[in-house]
């Protein structure tokens, strides 16, 4: 299955789909009120957020069910499958090579994976970290994943097969010239990672992100166990629900552009950081570092796995990024000059999640004094 990409940076929005049925409540009892007036009326099945300020507090609720149609309650300690917001965490991977000098934001492919040098086609060999992590290399979207996995049994040697097959393809623009959202990029900046690294994308995320940032509550894929409602189970569009773990998910090689989850804590600990990171004070990298992950690139509004905008609320630049696997909805949003950020996740994708998402931010906004 694909992943999702959903309105980067698009307008707040609001819907009028109403559900009754009230359930219990986790976390912070003033935002758990709002959160469930929202859940209700989208009629999504669970919804959680969090509001994160830059002194390190972190307020929180989740509401509603795991699963429609039962009343097993969605917890603060579930996990959310937070789609394409695990590119901001790859991006930071990738950033923890540059600051030992492993490479630069400007290694390219050929000197990444010099081997297959001679099979590269046209311009593939001088695609850099930039153009991968900012959406500027020209590839696909996607490529036949499921391909992909068969060929090797190792998640390594699947990564490196997308490269060699992604370097076989014609690219869809020259490098740096057209922003055109693509998974693909983010699969082969994982195994750039893992050629630098001697170790799986999964491995080095935990050793050099989750890990130091105490993120224990974070894993790879689908949450929850087959035959239990032990997590939220995912929702498609229609609200119809589908099932734990990961067999609805997208391939594992496809992990470095959209498999974590986490619990919302766990998140909220790396968009915490992301946060500092922007004022100069994040403790995972240097003041640099995080200001190159966090600036636009090529003239347009896509930075290193952040959107880049302005807001009203924010005082100025707003990071903003969205995640979906076509079963869960979430979404980060990050305001420096305010010195806070925001996140919200639901078990139901489609226009429902999406505005679910959207209400449950506007209504942060407000609780804190920052909207009208």
């Amino acid at each position: 299955m694909a992943i999702e990409r959903i309105g980067i940076g698009a307008a707040l929005i609001v819907g009028c789909v109403v559900a009754g049925g009230a359930h219990g409540q986790s976390g912070d009892s003033a935002m758990a009120q709002r959160l469930d007036s929202i859940r209700h009326l989208h009629n999504v099945p669970a919804l959680g957020a969090a509001f994160i300020r830059g002194d390190g507090s972190i307020t929180s609720a989740v509401v509603g069910v795991r699963k429609r149609g039962t009343d097993v309650r969605a917890t603060a300690e579930d996990q959310w499958l937070l789609g394409s917001n695990t590119k901001a965490i790859t991006a930071t991977l990738v950033a923890t090579f540059v600051e030992q000098g492993a490479l630069t934001w400007e290694t390219t492919l050929a000197e990444v994976v010099p081997e297959l040098r001679a099979k590269f086609r046209g311009n593939f060999g001088a695609i850099t970290l930039t153009h991968l992590l900012s959406h500027h290399a020209g590839l696909d979207r996607d490529l036949n994943f499921d391909d992909i996995r068969r060929s090797a049994p190792a998640l390594a040697d699947q990564r490196v097969n997308a490269v060699r097959t992604a370097g076989s393809k014609k690219l869809r623009s020259v490098p740096g010239s057209k922003f055109e959202y693509s998974n693909l990029g983010y699969v082969i900046a994982g195994a750039a990672a893992e050629r630098l690294g001697g170790k799986s994308w999964e491995a080095l995320i935990r050793e050099r992100v989750f890990t130091p940032l105490g993120m224990s509550g974070c894993g790879f894929g689908g949450p929850g166990t087959p035959g239990r409602i032990d997590q939220p189970w995912p929702h498609n569009p229609n609200g119809n629900p589908g099932g734990p773990g990961s067999w609805l998910d997208s391939e594992d090689v496809v992990a470095p552009a959209g498999r974590v989850r986490c619990s919302l804590a766990d998140w909220a600990k790396f968009v915490l950081d992301q946060l500092r990171g922007a004022n100069g004070k994040g403790a995972l990298l240097r003041p640099e570092t995080y200001k190159a992950l966090h600036e636009a690139r090529f003239g347009g509004n896509y930075a290193f796995g952040w959107g880049v905008g302005s807001a009203p609320w924010a005082d100025g630049v707003v990071l903003n990024h969205t995640g979906s696997n076509g079963m869960n909805f979430s979404v980060a949003w990050i305001a420096p000059a305010r010195d806070v950020a925001m996140l919200a996740v639901t078990n139901r994708s489609g226009d429902a999640g999406a505005k679910a998402m959207s209400d449950a931010t506007t209504a942060l906004l407000r609780l804190y004094g920052l909207g009208k």
